[in-house]
């Protein structure tokens, strides 16, 4: 006679599977977002709740949660993914922890495949310089490509990317030789969306964050005042194709009003 656990494991796995494959019947009926942003949180508490050895292997297993992601965006249809990685608070964190997240990031930047356009955002000479070398390769590498577009939010801040797009805007300005009256006169929304580092992009209509935690932190601040948030409790290795199908049920159902 088989163990209770084992049986008990069966049954969860049969309803688990037949609720998966219900709810992707479902999804051909649903409206599919363009742009979905993701906060990957939560790998250093499953590393912790699974008894990992080192912090890292959490973040390793994150990695290759991604990579599964990945592939459901593109059975889903969905054309642009950004994924914030690192911020740039995580630069407070143990020197163990943080070499270890840069040299993952590393090794995956220069595994791109699957005609995937990489786009990094960040403040990108804040990393070491084989790190810089490999997302300057992997863009280079993909740019070509237009099926989908992933976004790799790595040093990122959302205030900091804002008080770069203002710079870079000003200067574009001021080269041109207009008072700072005038400049300031002739500011709008749409002077300064070229300088983001999603320029050229959809904004993200739906924003995921994964482990519980019900806040952005600062993540495309700029480009979420219309997106839809969607707040998952489960750890980001631990995230399930149900979790993500759910999130995208839930955008399909409410009703963006945009403002009006």
């Amino acid at each position: 006679m088989k163990p209770f656990h084992y049986i008990k494991n069966r049954i969860e796995r049969f309803f688990y599977n037949a609720y998966q494959r219900r709810l992707e019947s479902e999804a051909n009926a649903w409206k599919i977002p363009r742009h979905i942003g993701v906060i990957l949180d939560g790998n250093r508490r499953y590393a912790k709740a699974s008894g990992l050895d080192d912090i890292i292997e959490g973040h390793y297993e994150g990695a290759n949660k991604l990579e599964e992601v990945l592939h459901w965006c593109d059975e889903l249809g969905v054309e642009v993914f950004s994924i914030w990685i690192f911020s740039l608070d995580n630069f407070k964190r143990a020197a163990h922890e943080v070499e270890g997240i840069l040299g993952l990031i590393e090794r995956k930047m220069r595994l791109h495949r699957n005609q995937i356009k990489v786009r990094a955002m960040g403040q990108i000479e804040l990393l070491p310089t084989s790190l810089q070398e490999a997302i300057r390769e992997a863009e280079e590498a993909t740019q070509h490509y237009d099926k989908f577009i992933l976004n790799v939010a790595v040093a990122y801040g959302g205030r900091e990317e804002i008080i770069e797009a203002f710079r870079g805007h000003l200067k574009a300005e001021g080269e041109s030789g207009k008072p700072i009256d005038q400049i300031a006169d002739e500011l709008t929304v749409d002077k300064i969306a070229p300088y983001l580092y999603t320029s050229n992009l959809p904004d993200p209509e739906l924003i995921i964050r994964t482990s519980g935690e019900v806040r952005l932190s600062g993540f495309l601040l700029w480009q979420s005042v219309y997106s839809e948030f969607y707040f998952c409790d489960t750890y980001w290795p631990s995230f399930r194709k149900i979790d993500f199908l759910r999130a995208l049920r839930a955008y399909s159902q409410r009703k963006r009003r945009f403002g009006k």
